[in-house]
């Protein structure tokens, strides 16, 4: 079966060195143009060792197209001869013309437990809602977004502390995995699909740097969840306010449920910590990066910028 690899990032390359090392017929590898700037920093989308790159060493032809869906890119991979399409975080909605092209469809390595958390971040909105436990499901791709039968699914607990980041690493893997059994199974002719019941549906759009702002209105463990949900990207941010200061944007990259009895935004320092008032209960502060600084410990923070009587945390500079 000559297989198309599609994606991009550190997510999608475990699928594609896996089923490299496997010795499957990959005949070539669709990903998303090389970015700089901007459009890296506006991406939730972590890099590694580049799909380009991996397929070059292969040996593999590369396309690199602003869009699959326009005539040229369908011709493109046409060219190729596709009987399959394997796709992760590629990061465009294909259109039937393309899904039209590989005589056996194609197939998805989406991060969550489908139907939950259709979109293109279901890994994030997994940690933002509370979830104690995610997965990847194998789907086969439809016209709606993420709405096909599912071929295989598999389910892993969440950590406590465990990030967006770090949580994509271990689904990279686990994708990695269970495509590879899928395309095995395909093979062979021997995979039927179930499916997605239209009743237990949620969404999981695409964030911008907006979402990633702190509502110290919400109860501790929301604000931890949302923390951990915007690392790496976004990232969650709040504005210190001291009197006599111009107000600091911080970025919050780590804390833990606190147990102060504190107002909302209000701060407590103690021996190097610090403790930010939330809705219901505080939040423990152990990581956080000033604007322009690099990230550091509370304790180093809070050394070169005291805070003390009348400072507050708040959503805004003004």
């Amino acid at each position: 079966m000559r297989l198309v690899m599609m994606g991009t990032g550190t997510f999608a390359e475990p699928t594609f060195r896996t089923l490299l090392e496997a010795g499957e017929q990959v005949v070539g590898c669709v990903t998303q143009p090389e970015r700089t700037g901007v459009k890296v920093r506006s991406s939730t989308r972590q890099t590694g060792d580049g799909m380009a790159n991996i397929a070059r060493a292969a040996g593999l032809p590369v396309l690199q197209p602003e869009s699959i869906n326009t005539p040229e890119g369908v011709q493109a991979l046409r060219e190729l001869q596709p009987d399959l399409l394997v796709v992760a975080a590629y990061g465009q909605i294909l259109k039937p013309e393309v899904i039209a092209v590989p005589t056996s469809g194609a197939v998805n390595v989406h991060a969550s437990l489908l139907p939950k958390y259709r979109g293109a971040s279901p890994i994030a909105h997994a940690l933002l809602q509370g979830e104690t436990s995610t997965g990847v499901t194998i789907i086969r791709i439809a016209t709606g977004l993420d709405s096909g039968d599912m071929l295989a699914q598999e389910a892993v607990d969440i950590g406590p502390d465990e990030t967006t980041g770090q949580l994509e690493v271990r689904l990279a893997a686990l994708g990695a995995r269970l495509n590879l059994d899928v395309v095995q199974r395909l093979k062979l002719g021997s995979l039927h699909g179930t499916k997605q019941d239209p009743a237990l549906v949620t969404k999981a759009p695409k964030f911008t740097k907006e979402h990633g702002l702190i509502d110290w209105n919400r109860p501790a463990l929301a604000v931890k969840n949302h923390l951990r949900a915007m690392q790496p990207w976004p990232t969650a941010y709040t504005f210190l306010h001291r009197p006599g200061k111009e107000p600091m944007r911080l970025v919050i990259c780590a804390a833990t449920v606190g147990d102060k009895a504190l107002t909302v935004g209000e701060p407590h320092t103690e021996a190097g910590r610090l403790w930010i008032g939330c809705a219901a209960g505080s939040l423990e502060v152990l990581e956080l990066q000033p604007a322009g600084k690099k990230p550091m410990k509370t304790a180093e923070f809070l050394r070169g910028y005291p805070v003390g009587g009348g400072s507050f945390l708040a959503s805004g500079a003004a």
